[in-house]
């Protein structure tokens, strides 16, 4: 057979399994419990990672979406 009809059988494998591989169902309103527990929380402290942000937005002058916007000089 020819070398081309095996690439394209290839390629369309691949994209056929790649397909089958992507979620494509919702995640049920009696599952979304264990999407918000705690253990999914990346940060531990959350008065550290408030004073992170607080620092970072008047270090860089701008708000990266995590409230309300100020100079860069920190005199919000």
């Amino acid at each position: 057979m020819d070398s081309r009809f095996f690439s394209k059988l290839a390629l369309l494998v691949s994209l056929a399994a790649s397909q089958g591989a992507c979620g494509r169902q919702a995640v049920r309103a009696s599952e979304k419990q264990f999407l918000a527990n705690q253990v999914m929380v990346f940060d531990n402290d959350p008065h550290e990672t408030e004073s992170d942000q607080h620092v970072l937005t008047n270090r860089e002058g701008a708000a990266g979406g995590h409230g309300a916007g100020g100079g860069g000089c920190g005199c919000n």
